[in-house]
């Protein structure tokens, strides 16, 4: 976000509204007025500000009124948001936090404390625009890490307990209830689902450096699926309400993870269809693809993929005799290669235009 950032300033006092719509000019931004909530309403829909400051006590319609139903409109349901009020009770503190407001300012307050909310929640915002268009193509794992490093979540991974699981040792079951979001330290983890016939599909598969158990502390329901170590695994056990706590401390960057598992649930159901329609071929060349980036394999230019056969199966959704079969072909077509039961992929454009 720039210093030419627009910013509409929301108060029903002449006076007050205009001094902030100057002080915020005189800093470099471009200051829109309202004098009621129905006029902020209709001016953040038409021009879409880069930030709303806004006054809670108004007649008619108040400033958290303005806030519930801007959060109501797609073009305005990530503007950040800032109230300006003279109430200074933590209930009324809460209550907007609780709504979707990104910051509070209390009047009187100086110059100096307005501008440097508003600097800091318009980088904050630009920083997480840029990150989740980051995401798109990285996994969350990868986006935690980067929001641990900014200082956007504060998870201090040295004060939580790191367990120890050996091969095919459960991390958790389904029906159980979270109480732990799972950073894998060392080693590798599945997430799988049995169907009624026994039979396993690998839901997804982690690596070190990735977080996992998320969506079930989010929606504060028993897991649906089972989660077991593929090798010797350490994983960091961090308490659901720490990062409960922290994740939602600022909504703007609860929206962002949201919007993020929301892409993710689009991918798995791709993938879905991918198993439903995709050929053999197509389907082995995309599971081992999508294998080699869950498992962080890039950063590691000579890196196999290290899983069995079944377990690959599994993931792909076909029989084991099936996968070995394809596996061999596409090693005498040198689109990968074997050591043992380890396989490198030798051509990953060519197999992503397998067609049939």
């Amino acid at each position: 976000m720039t210093a030419t950032a627009t910013i509409l300033v929301v108060d029903d006092h002449p006076g007050i509204r205009e001094n902030v719509a100057e002080i915020l000019t005189l800093a470099g931004y471009n200051a829109l007025e309202a004098e009621n909530g129905k006029q902020a309403i209709e001016i953040a829909r038409d021009k879409q500000p880069d930030l709303i400051v806004c006054d809670i006590m108004m007649p008619e319609l108040d400033g958290y009124g303005v806030l519930h139903m801007l959060r109501k409109y797609p073009e305005t349901e990530h503007i950040p948001f800032i109230f300006v009020t003279a109430k200074t009770d933590r209930s009324d503190f809460r209550k907007g936090m609780e709504m979707g407001a990104d910051d509070y300012i209390t009047k009187p307050f100086e110059d100096v404390e307005l501008l440097t909310a508003v600097e800091t929640r318009l980088k904050k915002q630009q920083f997480l625009e840029e990150k989740f268009a980051a995401a798109r193509t990285q996994s969350i794992g990868t986006m935690l890490q980067d929001w641990q490093a900014s200082g956007l979540l504060q998870l201090n991974l040295d004060a939580y307990d790191v367990l120890q699981f050996s091969k095919k040792q459960p991390v958790y079951r389904e029906g159980k209830h979270p109480q732990f979001l799972y950073y894998v330290k060392s080693g590798k983890v599945k997430a799988y689902r049995m169907n009624d016939d026994g039979k396993e599909y690998i839901t997804n598969l982690f690596g070190a450096g990735d977080y996992f158990g998320y969506v079930p502390l989010l929606e504060d329901h028993p897991y649906d699926e089972n989660a077991e170590a593929l090798d010797n695994t350490e994983l960091v056990q961090i308490p659901k309400e720490v990062f409960l706590e922290q994740l939602l401390n600022d909504i703007s960057v609860a929206r962002t993870f949201i919007k993020r598992i929301a892409m993710e649930v689009k991918e798995k159901e791709d993938r879905l269809l991918q198993l439903a329609y995709d050929s053999l071929r197509k389907r082995v060349a995309n599971g081992l693809l999508a294998i080699h980036d869950k498992l962080h394999l890039e950063q590691q230019p000579d890196a196999l993929i290290e899983l069995s056969r079944d377990d690959i199966a599994r993931f792909v959704g076909t029989a084991t005799e099936s996968l070995i079969r394809t596996l061999s072909d596409f090693k005498s077509e040198k689109l990968i290669e074997m050591q043992g039961t380890r396989i490198r992929i030798v051509q990953p454009e060519l197999l992503r235009k397998l067609l049939y």
